[in-house]
C-alpha cells in the first residue's frame, strides 16, 4: 500500500525509540495501529455504502426505462431489476403490515405472478 521496505521500517523504529523512549513506544504503536484499523473500517463502510447506493440507482434507472417502454418488450436485465424491486418492496411492507394485510398482499402478488409470467412469455414469442 505505501511501498515501505524493511530498511524504512528499521529507520522509523529507531527514530521512534529515540524520540519516545522504550516506555512510551509500545503504547504509541498500539495507538497508531488502532487508528489504522479504525480508518480502514470506515473506508470499507463507505465503500460498501456507495456500492449499495449504486446498485439502487441502477435499479431505479432500469425501472424508469421499463416504465417508458410500458413494461412491454423489455430486456431480461430490466425484467430482473423489476422482479428484484418487487421482491424488495414486498419484503419491506411485510413486517410493518398487519397479518391480514400481509396475507392479502401476498395473495394478490401470487395471483399476479402467473399473469405477468404469461405476458413475458407472450412477448418473448413475438
Amino acid at each position: 500500500m505505501f511501498d515501505i521496505g524493511f530498511w524504512e521500517i528499521v529507520v522509523i523504529s529507531v527514530l521512534g525509540l529515540l524520540v519516545l523512549g522504550p516506555e512510551r513506544l509500545p503504547v504509541a504503536i498500539r495507538t497508531v495501529s488502532t487508528w489504522v484499523k479504525t480508518i480502514k473500517g470506515a473506508a470499507n463502510s463507505v465503500k460498501d455504502e456507495l456500492s449499495h447506493e449504486l446498485k439502487i440507482q441502477e435499479m431505479h434507472d432500469n425501472l424508469k426505462k421499463a416504465e417508458q417502454q410500458g413494461l412491454n418488450n423489455i430486456s431480461p436485465e430490466l425484467q430482473d431489476s423489476i422482479d428484484s424491486l418487487r421482491d424488495a418492496a414486498a419484503s419491506v411492507t411485510r413486517p410493518y403490515a398487519d397479518v391480514d394485510a400481509s396475507a392479502a398482499a401476498a395473495k394478490s402478488t401470487v395471483e399476479q405472478a402467473p399473469k405477468v409470467a404469461e405476458q413475458v412469455i407472450e412477448q418473448d414469442k413475438k
